[in-house]
């Protein structure tokens, strides 16, 4: 086939090759990386050959790892950011270290040279930080003990750049990249980051707000990022950690949630953009010369992977069985550094070599989405069910049990303890415990999905359990589950959404929309705002409420059968205009006739006093 050669003719190529696999792979309930990564191999030059290397595009496509890094930098504050300095140092030296080793001697063993094994061990020794974080975040796991743990030691990673890069090209003959002052560079720059971070960024980002124009913010925000990772990177440090680095330093300015929106639609199509130029990389026809080579290669790598670092998360004490594992997961495949570094070894990688790591690092990547789908079916709750972190001993007996201590859950419960209802409080985030724990707040570590930790918490004599988790889908197999252990227990749900409440309603459990009340709230405030009177605003909203109400338990039980739901729904809305407008018409008239009544009134008096002056 003819390659493209005008550059919108490949970005169409591209545009459709992602757009096409995603859809077929999400369809299949297979994660989106590993449909990116299938659509590179497909359009690769080891597949149907429409592009013939990756190179260029994959430079370009970096761009999205570091906007990737840039919004998670945006969500941790400085202050929690240090306190992450353990499991960053800690966790990240010991995997590190031991990783290398490892692959350095078993490498040495199978025959390869000390300086060879030497630069394998560094290479493989690094993670995806593209595919892990992006796959974590898709599967709404990185804010688990184990996604954090992940995120961690790959931050440690891009700092073991420099150093990785100087053994290299030590072994390499001593034509390194970088000198011994790189060190020191880079600890200025990021000093210099910091300094103009917290003194220059807010009244720049001030001065570009005033103009009014939403594409020079954009424009600027890119600029801030994109630059800061360049500086970053010219001095020896990876790109990513430099978009880290000024996302942390945004992470409490209050232009955040506008940068967040600017920056997230390039991320996610560069982000495509990168994992698709990862799958054209894969040499193909490497594969099918020495299939078994190279599979046991990447699943020999996989597996000692994991077999270190689930001891590793174990060790330091982060994370229970189930987060170890996902920790392990996450974190099994060898990452895109590899290439970076098995590139500065001319004279010491052959030229096959080279090639058969290359091939190796592409195959472990492209597993990692697969490791991850059979971590969530076969795994996740086996472990979980055993898992050796146990919760912590509840040691009271409460009237109500409150599952999730988040925006929602906190609210429900200062209701309660203003009325001296006491609840026992069980969140599964140990960050959000000793938070909590931290303003005098009495909460214990749990996965409420687990019956054994709703029974040690009282549920058998409780009178009510409150669920209010982020997760919709463990919320949901809460009171699954409890309905079948504890009968009597009852039941008040968070829901999400109105599918969500659907769910429940047919469960025959009371659901709370957790953004239903404040949007009635603000339609109130809006009606009071066009000039309603407040007592007219209130009985509309009210009357609004109760036909969603009804609207919804009519709809409830069709809520999967499309075509009936949207006839509902559209009856739905001519019955709600109706109502609305006869009970604005009530107002109206019972407003009116208060009117008469009173000029009747005025008037009843104003003739007395004339009978009265006249006599």
């Amino acid at each position: 086939m003819v390659e493209p050669q005008g550059f919108l003719q490949q970005a169409i190529l591209y545009l459709a090759a992602g757009v096409i696999a995603v859809l077929l792979f999400k369809r299949l309930g297979v994660s989106a990386v590993l449909g990116y990564l299938a659509a590179g191999m497909a359009i690769g030059p080891w597949g149907l050959g429409l592009i013939s290397g990756a190179d260029t595009v994959l430079h370009f496509a970096e761009l999205g790892v570091v906007l990737l890094l840039f919004l998670i930098g945006l969500e941790l504050e400085p202050r929690r950011l240090w306190q992450m300095r353990r499991p960053i140092f800690g966790m990240g030296t010991v995997q590190v270290v031991l990783t290398a080793l490892a692959v350095a001697v078993l490498a040495y063993a199978l025959g390869a040279a000390p300086a060879v094994a030497a630069i394998a061990g560094m290479g493989l020794a690094m993670s995806s930080t593209a595919i892990a974080l992006a796959t974590l975040q898709e599967k709404k796991l990185l804010a688990t003990p184990g996604g954090q743990a992940g995120f961690s030691v790959l931050l440690f990673q891009d700092l073991a750049v420099i150093p990785f890069l100087l053994a290299v090209g030590f072994l390499d003959g001593g034509k390194a990249a970088l000198d011994w002052s790189a060190l020191a560079k880079a600890a200025g720059l990021i000093l210099v980051l910091i300094a103009g971070g917290h003194y220059l960024l807010r009244p720049a980002l001030r001065i570009i707000a005033a103009t009014g124009l939403r594409e020079v913010f954009v424009a600027f925000a890119l600029l801030l990022v994109i630059g800061i990772a360049v500086l970053v990177q010219a001095a020896g440090l990876s790109m990513a950690l430099g978009a880290f680095l000024a996302g942390v330093l945004l992470a409490d300015s209050e232009y955040r949630p506008e940068i967040e929106l600017d920056i997230e639609p390039f991320k996610g199509l560069l982000l495509g953009l990168f994992f698709i130029a990862v799958g054209m990389s894969v040499d193909l026809g490497l594969f099918l010369r020495s299939p078994l080579l190279l599979l046991g290669l990447a699943g020999g790598l996989l597996a000692l992977k994991m077999a270190i670092l689930y001891p590793v998360a174990k060790g330091f004490g982060y994370c229970g069985r189930a987060d170890a594992a996902l920790f392990a997961v996450a974190l099994s495949q060898a990452g895109e550094f590899a290439f970076v570094l098995f590139r500065a070894a001319p004279n010491v990688l052959p030229e096959e070599t080279a090639a058969l790591l290359n091939a190796t690092v592409a195959t472990s990547m492209v597993a990692t989405p697969l490791l991850f789908l059979g971590y969530e079916r076969f795994l996740a709750a086996r472990v979980a069910r055993g898992t050796e972190r146990a919760s912590e001993v509840v040691d009271e007996a409460n009237p109500v049990i409150v599952a999730g201590f988040g925006r929602f859950g906190q609210v429900v419960t200062r209701v309660l303890s203003g009325l001296r209802i006491r609840a026992t409080l069980i969140d599964r985030d140990p960050n959000q415990i000793e938070m909590v724990r931290r303003f005098g707040i009495k909460a214990y570590y749990g996965d409420a999905t687990r019956m054994d930790v709703l029974e040690a918490a009282g549920a058998a004599r409780a009178r009510l359990l409150i669920v209010a988790l982020d997760d919709e889908q463990a919320a949901l197999r809460i009171v699954r589950r409890v309905r079948k252990r504890f009968p009597r227990l009852k039941l008040i749900a968070r829901a999400h959404s109105r599918s969500d409440a659907y769910e429940y309603h047919e469960m025959g459990v009371p659901a709370v929309r957790e953004t239903f009340g404040a949007a009635l709230d603000a339609a109130e405030a809006a009606l009071r705002a066009l000039d309603f009177g407040p007592l007219a605003a209130r009985r509309v909203v009210q009357r609004f409420r109760r036909h969603d109400e009804e609207m919804l338990v009519e709809q409830a039980p069709h809520r999967k059968e499309i075509r009936r739901l949207i006839a509902l729904q559209q009856q739905g809305r001519r019955d709600l205009e109706n109502l609305l407008m006869k009970e604005l018409g009530a107002q109206v008239d019972e407003h009116d006739a208060r009117a008469d009544e009173q000029r009747a009134g005025d008037e009843a008096r104003a003739q007395r006093l004339r009978e009265e002056d006249d006599a």
